[in-house]
């Protein structure tokens, strides 16, 4: 048995571990993953050649490099029986919030909330991508991943031209009493999303697991949302929320893309 280490700078969530499993899957000679979130590391333990796996981490586009190859007496690994049990509960508590920032974004006039909703719509994907393909063929994970990026890439680009509609029209100022409101709401969510899946991982210190929510890019966003909040009512402007609109929806079909790779 081999055990190699990867680097991945840009797996800053949970959201990115299930990508990086998926597209690993299928893998024979994979025989356990490990995940480091806080210090964005991977550990393969493998049978035979690395290269298979090193192309497919680097194909992820997530900063993947190897760091090292070494021979490992490890045969045995505890599978954790409550990881289905996890997915089910940050994928509710990401469908939860879709819902709510959807609804309240359209209520408000607030393009922020709408396009952090699809970026909790897009984390609900990949969550039940894992979870409704847990057992199923590679061919059908692939044509769930595709679906999915698509739908994701169609709705973003529709919030995108709702921007320039507003960006060019004469618009009502978006509430942005509620756009604080709701961004803390889902800043406190997607705490506790991370915390909950990281219960299943070897407890590591406090402010690693600080560390690993602070620098999640949920958690930048949700703070985008409530930053254009205080900026639409400091300004009397709705541009800043339209702004940050922009950049979540950028940040989503990025994620949409990510997703799609894992169809082909």
């Amino acid at each position: 048995m081999n055990k190699t280490i990867f680097e991945i700078t840009k797996m800053d969530c949970p959201s990115e571990e299930n990508l990086i499993r998926m597209k690993l899957d299928g893998i024979s000679s994979i025989a356990n993953l490990d995940f480091d979130i806080p210090n964005r590391k991977l550990t393969v333990f493998h049978s035979g050649q690395i290269d298979q796996i090193e192309k497919s981490v680097i194909e992820l586009n997530l900063g993947g490099k190897k760091i090292s190859t070494e021979q490992t007496e490890q045969t045995e690994f505890k599978e954790n029986a409550n990881q289905k049990k996890l997915l089910w509960s940050v994928l509710t508590i990401n469908f939860a919030f879709f819902i709510i920032e959807m609804t309240t974004g359209l209520i408000s006039k607030s393009m922020g909330l709408v396009a952090d909703s699809l970026d909790m719509l897009a984390d609900s994907f990949v969550y039940g991508i894992s979870l409704f393909a847990v057992g199923g063929t590679l061919t059908r994970k692939k044509r769930i991943a595709k679906l999915a990026g698509y739908f994701q890439i169609t709705l973003a680009i529709i919030g995108f031209v709702e921007v320039l509609r507003r960006f060019f029209g004469d618009e009502k100022l978006p509430d942005f009493s509620t756009m604080i409101i709701v961004s803390i709401f889902a800043l406190i969510a997607n705490g506790i999303c991370l915390y909950i899946l990281q219960k299943s991982k070897s407890k590591e210190e406090a402010h690693m697991k600080a560390s690993m929510i602070f620098t999640s890019n949920d958690v930048i966003i949700n703070l985008g949302v409530i930053i254009a909040g205080l900026l639409v009512n400091w300004l009397s402007s709705s541009k800043p929320d339209l702004i940050i609109g922009t950049i979540v929806f950028i940040l989503v079909i990025q994620g949409a893309l990510r997703i799609l790779k894992l169809s082909k």
